[in-house]
């Protein structure tokens, strides 16, 4: 049973495994009755933030919009996952100070792995610079320095990893368990 709102804020680069997290996770608290919203990073690009570029300034304003929506929906008592890359520091340490109840979770993969798995093509276009400010290879992602959670996505399961991230939220109080109850 879930004791108030909070954001599962998934960070990590592109490839690396957010969005099947965030799937995994959102269905286990649903599964618990908890009201959960996932604001997936593609799709908030494509519905929020329309026309912004992928400047640092873009970039932020982007992970200022998420976070935005991700704090009413926290403060109304809904589980927030997003599944954003958000490269950069500030900003999420940033966002972190607004919305509060925030768990940080860097989703690790390598390079070398996120290449490999390159579903949308993505890497093989910035590869080729096709694609301008591609984080990871011609912009950076700064790893978080210390996150609440830090899943490795090319050595765990990810029912392995859906299960650290509901261990960590009852460790933290963002959640309690039956017998808490």
């Amino acid at each position: 049973m879930q004791a108030h709102g909070f954001t599962l804020w998934f960070t990590g680069l592109s490839g690396a495994g957010k969005s099947t997290l965030a799937a995994a996770v959102s269905a286990e608290l649903g599964r618990w009755g908890i009201p959960v919203e996932v604001l997936d990073g593609d799709e908030v690009r494509q519905h929020l933030s329309k026309g912004l570029g992928f400047s640092r300034e873009d970039r932020d304003t982007n992970i200022r919009r998420i976070a935005y929506v991700a704090r009413l929906l926290t403060r109304n008592g809904v589980a927030v996952i997003t599944a954003a890359i958000s490269p950069y520091r500030a900003v999420r340490d940033e966002v972190r100070g607004e919305i509060g109840a925030f768990v940080e979770v860097y989703v690790k993969a390598s390079l070398d792995e996120c290449i490999r798995r390159d579903t949308k093509g993505l890497y093989r276009r910035a590869l080729a610079r096709e694609i301008p400010q591609f984080t990871g290879v011609s912009d950076p992602y700064e790893e978080p320095l210390s996150p609440e959670l830090v899943i490795d996505t090319e050595r765990e399961e990810i029912t392995d990893s859906a299960s650290r991230v509901i261990d960590r939220l009852l460790e933290l109080g963002h959640l309690r368990s039956a017998t808490d109850a």
